[in-house]
């Protein structure tokens, strides 16, 4: 009786025999547990969270800090007193504080050194009265400066366009007009963004990048070690005389890493539900102002399920991908300090795109564009994150991740079956 031939479909035994050995190693290093799991569940609530209510404080807080403002010639009494002034609420909470004002011989110069916040010419005398003719008033400041733009200069901007319309009134009044001629048409703002729109914030870029960045960290302790490192400690070759085909090596050695990477995927989408629950709660007990200007940074993610399960899949294809790309690049090189060095590019590959996405708002992306590899799917993210997400897209990305992890896939498998690669030390 003839003997059956072996089968030649990988065992599922022998695969996940080869992920656990990989997956203990990765264990046994606290260093991986940190950057696997506590590192996004720190890092994603400060930039999240974080990061707006910063932005929001500095820039509130510009508001209701009192600059001071240098003067270089005569400023009418009115608005030296409009500019001193405190704007209030009727509870006392002062909303714009006002400015103190001192002499200044150079304006230009006293900006630059520091000595004042912004500085103002009067190169002649100022009008009193609308139609008393027109003057210039300089404003020196360092325009490129945020502090300066959402500080000093915008409040003195803002007074003398308030102070323009008083002296406007009053000789409307004098003429026995009503102010309102001065306004034949009025433009009322409608917010048509979604909830989600408006939730997710101007950082809402920093999403994909925050979760593709962790993901590419978790998978690459494993990845690295389980090649590379293998290689350095002499192991591989004991694993690959075992009775194991190369195909299942391959297939254990990217199942590990791609649960490493998974781990640290949905971390990282925990991390941001946590950090949207926290400002939601923060902003409960905000004044109206300083939640409007805070919030509109972001920091406020929430999902529905299906919007959940879209992330959760490009995450995985992102995590497969990832983890294939990793293991290709790892068995080329001779070790672990050599893996690291050929790995720091791909973290262009995250960056990158991530940073470019800020200006999502300017572009227009075709069908074509879903289908690049982890760029794609970063696009199908930041659309589900803003509550606009086109289960299409979504898929294309999703498809074209799962699709290059195959081929990173053979190409790894092809490297493990040469010698000259396996032996490169």
């Amino acid at each position: 009786m003839s003997e059956r031939p072996a089968r030649r479909g990988l065992r599922r035994a022998m695969v996940w025999e080869v992920a656990a050995r990989d997956l203990l190693a990765t264990l046994r290093d606290r260093r991986t547990l940190n950057a696997t799991i506590l590192m996004p569940l720190i890092l994603i609530p400060l930039f999240t969270l974080g990061l707006p209510l910063m932005l929001g404080s500095f820039i509130g807080g510009q508001q209701q800090e009192r600059q001071t403002i240098g003067v270089t010639g005569p400023l009418p009494a009115t608005l030296r007193a409009a500019l001193e002034r405190d704007e209030k609420l009727p509870d006392g909470t002062v909303v714009r504080a006002g400015v103190t004002l001192v002499p200044v011989s150079d304006p230009q110069a006293a900006v630059q050194s520091g000595d004042v916040d912004a500085a103002l010419r009067v190169p002649a005398t100022l009008p009193d009265r609308a139609g008393a003719g027109q003057g210039t008033l300089e404003l020196h400041a360092k325009l490129g400066n945020l502090r300066a733009q959402t500080g000093a200069y915008s409040k003195v901007t803002d007074v003398i366009n308030s102070y323009n319309r008083t002296l406007a009134v009053q000789r409307l009044d004098e003429q026995g007009l009503n102010e309102n001629v001065l306004q034949t048409i009025t433009v009322k703002p409608v917010d048509a963004s979604t909830a989600q729109e408006q939730r997710s914030g101007q950082l809402a870029f920093l999403i994909p990048m925050l979760m593709l960045q962790f993901i590419l960290s978790g998978a690459m302790a494993t990845a690295v070690d389980a090649t590379a490192g293998e290689k350095e400690r002499g192991t591989l070759e004991s694993l690959l005389v075992s009775p194991v085909r190369r195909a299942e090596v391959v297939a254990g050695k990217l199942l590990a890493t791609t649960l490493t990477a998974l781990t640290s995927a949905a971390f990282s989408v925990a991390g941001f539900l946590l950090s949207g629950l926290a400002m939601r709660l923060y902003l409960q007990r905000q004044p109206d102002a300083t939640a409007a200007l805070t919030g509109s940074m972001g920091g406020q993610l929430t999902l529905n399920p299906g919007s959940l399960l879209t992330l959760l899949g490009i995450a995985a294809s992102a995590a497969l991908i990832i983890s294939a790309l990793l293991i290709a690049v790892g068995i080329y090189a001779r070790t672990f300090k050599e893996a690291q060095t050929y790995i720091a590019p791909i973290t262009m590959l995250v960056v990158l795109p991530a940073v470019m996405l800020q200006f999502a708002d300017f572009l227009t992306f075709g069908l074509g564009v879903y289908a690049v590899p982890v760029i794609g799917g970063m696009i199908a993210i930041l659309e589900t994150v803003r509550g606009a997400a086109v289960p299409s897209h979504a898929l294309i990305a999703i498809g074209a991740n799962l699709l290059a992890a195959l081929l990173l896939s053979l190409l790894a498998l092809r490297s493990f079956g040469r010698e000259e690669v396996i032996f490169r030390n």
